[in-house]
């Protein structure tokens, strides 16, 4: 993949099935305030896909096989050539400036092995700034608000060991730390948890933007449903908090954590995300 700009960052764009929100997605990416290097991966290949992207002028990779998160996030990934990847998810929004935040950050912190952000659910087809589960995860990054600390493993880990705060839309890897397959789990819900779990042991730093940078939707009938309902997240879920926590302290958890599986009630409009485990 030849890049469009000297910038060592590429948009990866995660397409499954035919998305209506697709072209809102790859929109958000082309009006960037910089310039940006953009592909699209796919393991659903059609002329839906293939027209939104041609519309823009966007490099098509697809993988055969059969569609699977972790491989089709890992392929998505390894079609990138720069340091610096974000997997744009299909049904999310990007602010203008996520990128060149992202490079102001970056050019100050240049350790930064993750960089992520806060962002603005929409639901019911409105952005709903107070939505629980963000006020939540934004509480839950607290101190790795502080960027000067955000290099010590501890710090790094108090934004996951009360639960995943790290939106996976709004996430940036550095290859030389995260590797050329980040994703490597036998988890199908918490495979990006588990992900940044590993990722805090390493050295590095985690760089988290308070100020929201993106869109994400909440629809009903998404996996993540799929997963509440057949106990498959609960599971994960328990699983990643016994990282961090003895057991009677992880069943406490979880009692009050499964509350929050009301949130993936919410629809779009009633219409069904084609979405998957982990996204």
């Amino acid at each position: 993949m030849k890049t469009k700009t000297d910038l060592d960052h590429t948009f990866a764009i995660c397409a499954y099935k035919d998305s209506p929100y697709l072209e809102e997605c790859v929109r958000s990416l082309v009006n960037q305030t910089v310039p940006a290097n953009i592909i699209l991966c796919t393991s659903t290949p059609s002329p839906y896909i293939e027209a939104i992207a041609g519309k823009y002028g966007i490099p098509v990779c697809v993988r055969e096989g059969k569609s699977d998160i972790q491989d089709d996030w890992n392929f998505a990934y390894g079609q990138t050539k720069t340091r610096y990847v974000t997997l744009a998810h299909q049904d999310d929004i990007y602010e203008p400036d996520y990128l060149e935040s992202f490079l102001a950050a970056v050019k100050r912190y240049p350790d930064i092995s993750l960089y992520f952000t806060a962002y603005t659910a929409i639901c019911g087809g409105r952005p709903d700034p107070a939505e629980r589960t963000c006020r939540v995860k934004r509480l839950l990054c607290s101190l790795v608000r502080f960027h000067r600390l955000a290099s010590l493993r501890w710090v790094k880990k108090s934004c996951l060991c009360l639960g995943n705060s790290i939106s996976c839309p709004m996430t940036t890897y550095n290859r030389q730390i995260a590797g050329e397959r980040p994703f490597q789990s036998r988890l199908k819900f918490a495979l990006d948890w588990e992900m940044y779990w590993k990722l805090s042991e390493r050295p590095g730093r985690f760089y988290y933007e308070p100020r929201p940078k993106g869109f994400f939707r909440i629809h009903k009938g998404a996996t993540t449903s799929d997963f509440t309902a057949n106990q498959g997240r609960s599971t994960e879920e328990a699983e990643m908090f016994s990282h961090f926590w003895p057991r009677p302290v992880v069943r406490l958890l979880m009692r009050f954590y499964t509350k929050s599986y009301s949130t993936y009630d919410k629809g779009e409009d009633g219409e069904r995300r084609e979405e998957r485990s982990g996204e």
